[in-house]
């Protein structure tokens, strides 16, 4: 079953269209990476499904029936839809565990939420960071911590909006590691990224845009092969 389906999408800011009838599915289970040049619409893509944008037309249907299109942000994160944006925004002033109980919304019974707290420390491999003001914490950790207040809400769909932007390369295969650990057969996760040796290692699959359209969807060896990627968006 479908996880996401973004039916016909058209976005438009004045003239300029920056989603061109575009269509995708995400299935439950899968890691997919949309990726692309700059302006090809990505961050508009996330913007749309969760809220912040709204479509002049088409339809993004969460789990193939329900319908975001015309929710608003609030009933779309109720939903299960959940976005680490690029740049972390973590409260500083309080530990990563009271940043994490955040993460958990008030829908989380509190009888359910120190084991909730518990797992997610450890997915995240934060458990000796629990009681560090996240003021505190190194680049990666911050990035680490604000997936974790994203995992702690139990979404049915994770946006990840270049999660390795800024981090080493040890802190970028410690960040795929941590995707991996994720998949679940009942969650998606769709990744916004322009390393493409870490899509490579965290996509089952790749979508990628150009001009607000798909130009190509399939593989990340298929998309290095392909002349239309190569010449937008790769280079030779």
């Amino acid at each position: 079953m479908s996880a996401l389906v973004i039916d016909n999408l058209h976005v438009v800011f004045g003239a300029f269209r920056a989603l061109d009838a575009l269509s995708l599915a995400v299935d439950s289970g899968e890691v997919r990476a949309v990726i692309g040049p700059n302006g090809a619409g990505k961050t508009t893509l996330l913007d749309a499904i969760t809220g912040i944008t709204r479509p002049r037309s088409g339809r993004i249907l969460l789990g193939d029936t329900y319908d975001l299109t015309a929710c608003s942000e609030a009933e779309i994160a109720r939903a299960g839809v959940r976005r680490k944006f690029q740049k972390p925004s973590v409260f500083p002033a309080l530990t990563v565990r009271e940043n994490l109980a955040i993460g958990c919304g008030p829908e989380c019974p509190a009888r359910t939420r120190p084991a909730r707290l518990a797992s997610t420390l450890s997915e995240t491999g934060l458990e000796a960071r629990a009681d560090t003001l996240a003021g505190a914490l190194a680049h990666g950790e911050k990035q680490w911590l604000e997936i974790g207040m994203v995992l702690a809400s139990e979404p049915r769909l994770i946006l990840l909006d270049e999660p390795v932007a800024g981090l080493s390369d040890a802190e970028t295969a410690s960040t795929a590691d941590l995707i991996g650990a994720l998949r679940r057969p009942d969650r998606a996760i769709l990744v916004i990224e322009h390393d493409m040796a870490f899509v490579e290692a965290v996509a089952d699959r790749v979508t990628v845009l150009h001009e607000g359209r798909t130009l190509f969807e399939g593989s990340m060896t298929g998309a290095r092969a392909d002349a239309r990627v190569i010449e937008v968006f790769l280079g030779r």
